[in-house]
């Protein structure tokens, strides 16, 4: 079955095709392929039956448009947390999706379930690129990415076992769901995809105040779907990209859009409050969190709008 995708032209091969606002409701699981061509491997640069290092990587997980595999870090004795990285890669002209897709897409969903010694995974995600088209906007990462985790293990000192089940999806003129497992031991020790991984903890948007960025958002009509005015500071004048998120993942608020008028050293920003959770008021008090892109800086800011 075929339903229309992200742009004119464009098809998802699935059933789980999510727009923004659908994106609120249908929360399925997407159904997804085991590796059907073996020539495939090698367009990634992946040798069929090679070993991998337990110690720096795991095995990859093919896909008809995409890999993923785990990664570590180097890891001191008695580190905690453990540092490792899910590894995406995508074939030429593909791209994949941030945590909040945008207006059409499906954020990747992690399952750590049958790992060994593990009390949590906090996976973190590198600042996301925006596209556009004919449907819309959608945010994700193109090529490929690399998503940090933050390893806590039960028992501190003994090693971890992550074991990794990945939902995600890939789109091109055509968006399928994907899905990738993979399977990795951790310990002390070094790794050789250490430079990789921490250039992609590098790129993790930093927790900041929104007096820092002196960011303000307010309300500025009192329509059905309010219009949202954010203000905030750009002293080095280079183009930000803003993105907003509700309390939580059923919010699917719009990607602001630059206004103008706004002074020197200063952006102005605007979106209205659509893509509420049913039964939410949109002139209520709630936490948004706004991710600012400002070529390699990236932060996040949290801040009520009452």
């Amino acid at each position: 079955m075929s339903v229309t995708g992200c742009s004119q032209g464009i098809q998802w091969r699935a059933t789980d095709f999510l727009t923004r606002s659908s994106y609120m409701t249908d929360r399925r699981e997407n159904r997804c392929r085991p590796a059907q061509l073996a020539t495939l491997l090698c367009a990634f640069g992946i040798l069929p039956g090679a070993a991998a290092n337990a110690a720096d990587m795991s095995s990859w997980s093919q896909d008809s448009k995409s890999a993923i595999r785990l990664i570590a870090g180097n890891n001191k004795g008695g580190d905690t947390p453990l540092r490792a990285g899910i590894e995406v890669k995508l074939q030429p002209g593909w791209h994949t999706y941030w945590r909040y897709p945008g207006d059409s897409g499906v954020p990747p969903r992690f399952d750590f379930a049958g790992s060994e010694n593990l009390k949590t995974a906090r996976v973190r995600y590198p600042a996301p690129h925006v596209f556009s088209d004919d449907s819309g906007t959608s945010i994700g990462y193109s090529d490929g990415v690399i998503f940090p985790i933050q390893v806590t293990p039960r028992q501190a000192g003994k090693p971890v076992v992550v074991r990794l089940k990945i939902d995600y999806a890939v789109c091109e003129k055509l968006c399928i769901p994907a899905e990738g497992r993979a399977e990795l031991g951790l310990a002390s020790g070094p790794s050789a995809n250490d430079a990789a991984l921490s250039a992609a903890e590098a790129q993790v948007p930093v927790p900041v105040a929104a007096a820092d960025v002196d960011l303000r958002a307010r309300r500025v009509n009192d329509a059905a779907k309010p219009l949202v005015a954010v203000d905030l500071k750009t002293p080095d004048a280079k183009p930000v990209v803003l993105l907003v998120e509700g309390p939580s993942p059923e919010w699917a608020l719009p990607i602001p859009k630059p206004a103008q008028g706004a002074p020197a050293g200063r952006q102005h920003f605007g979106f209205e409050l659509d893509g509420l959770p049913p039964g939410v008021s949109p002139k209520g008090q709630f936490e948004l969190t706004f991710t600012l892109v400002s070529g390699d800086r990236a932060v996040e800011v949290k801040t009520h709008l009452d």
